[in-house]
């Protein structure tokens, strides 16, 4: 427990995962526009920390070469479940919670959470996420 809370100790460290997995995130850009409102240094900070505990990885981005992309690697894929999990116990406790309001989400994650974790596994892996922006 004590590793994990060393890595995931605040909660800026895992809105950058789930920002990752449930919006497709891949940029300090994108992720300094979070709805949580994160400060440039505590996100750089996160980043830097998250990369060096190799659950992120920081790649060149394909299009623009003067920024960064960040995308997990296999030991950050593994948080995958217990985002999940989280995300089910706010939906139940939360009424603002997002995962409430993605009922068809919330069903096939409470129907067989393990294979739903394999699936978003791939998804992510492969670049996408769960609720990609339109």
């Amino acid at each position: 427990m004590n590793y994990g809370l060393e890595i995931f100790g605040d909660k800026w460290s895992l809105l950058i995962v789930r920002d990752i997995v449930f919006s497709g995130k891949k940029t300090y850009g994108e992720f300094l526009k979070s709805e949580e409102g994160f400060a440039t240094n505590i996100l750089a900070s996160r980043l830097a920390s998250l990369e060096e505990t190799g659950i992120l990885e920081k790649i060149p981005h394909p299009e623009d070469k003067r920024k960064d992309c960040y995308r997990l690697t296999e030991k950050g894929l593994d948080v995958i479940p217990v985002l999940l999990e989280i995300a089910m116990w706010s939906a139940k406790y939360d009424s603002k919670s997002e995962a409430r309001k993605k009922k068809e989400f919330a069903q096939r994650v409470l129907k067989d959470s393990k294979k739903a974790a394999e699936e978003i596994r791939i998804l992510v892996r492969n670049g996408g996420s769960i609720f990609p922006s339109s």
